[in-house]
Formats: structure tokens, sequence, C-alpha cells
């Protein structure tokens, strides 16, 4: 299989270099397109106003595989390495493993996730992968995890171009159950810290908590049971009942109106 591989913790991150040693191993093509530093929570965020660069680098870790460091975003990343960095069609783009969950309303942020929602705008299948952090995180058994899904017969005949969104537990074995989940609701407490630089001028600093709602079926409720959760995703935001009461409704009442004050 054919593999674009993205992230948004940038390209020497160690959940992207395990997940790429892993799908090497596994006879799969594959080529890193990555930030050249930490994007985290730059949602899908594209670079208009500079301009992009993209430098091909070596790693002892992927001797063999293409790797080029994106001065741009995750969504740039993929943008650039579809339309002008690799020279094939993908079958698949990975964006992770990422630092970290990406849970319920957390996707809108994520630049995890909107990479992979780009890869799939584009026209690919696209999965975006997380998993909770800390240093002694085992990501070799979350790409184990991954290059078997991606073997999976059942998953590419889902649609020609699917997109998911796949988490992992931070304790991570043989026991972990898979569940295919809906997206659930992350809410936030977000408190800006004021402080004082050493000129004397006032900045904010970003902190707070969030309140995830433990919904059965939900990938918030898998993750916090210590599962893996799979949630099929689909982009469209269109609110189906106000669209349907607004075209009954709204036109007909409007230039009722109109006509009133005429």
């Amino acid at each position: 299989m054919k593999i674009l591989l993205t992230n948004d913790d940038g390209i020497y991150a160690d959940g992207i270099t395990e997940l790429g040693i892993k799908l090497v191993d596994e006879g799969h093509t594959i080529v890193l397109v990555a930030p050249d530093r930490e994007r985290s929570a730059s949602g899908h965020a594209i670079t208009i106003n500079d301009p992009l660069r993209a430098r091909k680098i070596v790693r002892s870790a992927l001797p063999d595989v293409p790797l080029f460091r994106v001065s741009g975003t995750p969504a740039d990343c993929v943008k650039l390495a579809l339309e002008k960095l690799i020279n094939f069609e993908p079958d698949l783009v990975i964006s992770g493993i990422n630092h970290g969950p990406n849970l319920g309303f957390e996707i809108f942020y994520s630049g995890t996730v909107s990479a992979a929602i780009e890869g799939w705008m584009l026209g690919y299948p696209s999965m975006a992968v997380s998993m909770a952090y800390n240093e002694e995180n085992n990501f070799k058994k979350a790409a184990e995890y991954i290059a078997k899904f991606i073997k999976s017969k059942d998953v590419f005949k889902l649609n020609s171009c699917f997109l998911m969104n796949i988490n992992f537990p931070e304790k991570l074995d043989d026991n972990s159950k898979i569940c295919i989940t809906k997206l659930g609701k992350t809410l936030y407490s977000d408190t800006f810290d004021e402080r004082t630089d050493p000129m004397g001028n006032t900045y904010y600093w970003l902190s707070g908590s969030n309140k995830d709602i433990k919904d059965d079926g939900t990938d918030i409720a898998a993750y916090l049971s210590g599962n893996i959760s799979i949630t099929p995703l689909k982009i469209d935001l269109t609110d189906s009942k106000q669209l349907i009461y607004l075209q009954e409704n709204f036109l007909k009442n409007y230039r009722k109106g109109s006509e009133n004050h005429e």
C-alpha cells in the first residue's frame, strides 16, 4: 500500500517515527511530509501570506523513506505533498500518531485531525491517529494496531473515501478492547492567566480544563474506559432540521412580511 504520513507534532516526533518504522516493516511504501516544528492545536489553518518551504531530510530511524520537513501547518503538508512533493497517488493518508488524544469537540482544534480531513477533502481515504501521552508511551503497540487495522478488507469496503478518527488509551495492551464509536462532547472551562513580562507588559496564557461528557457509545466513553475508539467521521455541518424549517417557513414568511411593508 502507498501511504502519505503526516502529523502536527513535527517530523521528529516519536509517534510518527514509530508508525513509519512499522509501516515500512510491513512492506508499505510511505512518504513522510510533516511540519518542521510543533503545530498542535493549529486546526485547519493553511498558509496564504507566506511562502512554504519544504526541505528533504534524512533520518537514521527511517533511512530509505523520503522525508520532507515543511514550514507550514499540517493541512499545508497534506496539500503540498499531494500537489508537489510525492510522485504517486496514495492509497491512504494517515495523520499521527499524535502525542495526546483527540476526542469529541477537540477535533475542531486538532491539527492532527485537520490533516486527515484535508486528505479526505482531496479525495483520499484518511485517518487521524492519536494516543494518550506519557514519557513511557508505547507508540510501537499503537503502530501495530494501525498496521493490522489497515489490512482489514472491511475498512476499505466502507467507502472509496473514508475518514476515521482513532484514539488509543494510555495503557495499551492485548486486552484493550476496540470500540466503534460516535463523536462525544468535550466542553472546556478556559482560563486566561494574566501575567507580566520583564518589560512590564501584560500578556495572557491559556490554561483551564476540559469537562468530558461520558455518554455511552462515544469516543470519550471508550477512551475513559481504557479502550480504543474508532470513530467514522463526515464533514457536513448543515443542520438538516433547521434547513427544512427555513425552506418551508422562512422564505414564505419573509416574502409576506416584505409585502406587508409595501
